[in-house]
């Protein structure tokens, strides 16, 4: 079975930091490109940040521009979103996506119907 499986949201105060995984199971992830992707409650789902297969290409939204890090190991088969200085806007459920096309990166991993896998989606959570 291909999924896509994240962890690491919880609940935070603003200021703190968290670090998303994505793991994929069934699939490698080599070829593909992954996006993080968030919504909030009453809010359309929205980019956060994406990196090319191999890596050698990121992309952030301005809204996490500077606290976001996106990066992948391949040999875990896994990819990680480092979140620092959270903020209560950054309060969302996180989802994880895969795609075989490396120009949604540029985009800033659009359009969404070219990513494949999805994950159910990780609560993350920041308040004090």
């Amino acid at each position: 079975q291909l999924q896509l499986v994240e962890s690491g949201g919880g609940l935070v105060q603003p200021g703190g930091s968290l670090r998303l995984s994505c793991a994929a199971s069934g699939f490698t992830l080599d070829y593909y490109a992954i996006g993080w992707f968030r919504q909030a409650p009453g809010k359309e789902r929205e980019g956060v940040s994406c990196i090319s297969s191999t890596g050698s290409t990121t992309n952030y939204a301005n809204s996490v521009k500077g606290r976001f890090t996106i990066s992948r190991d391949n040999a875990k088969n896994t990819v990680y979103l480092q979140m620092n200085s959270l903020k209560p806007e950054d309060t969302a459920i996180y989802y994880c996506a895969a795609s075989e096309d490396d120009d949604t990166v540029q985009a800033l991993c659009v359009p969404t119907y070219r990513y494949d896998y999805w994950g159910q989606g990780t609560q993350v959570t920041v308040s004090s």
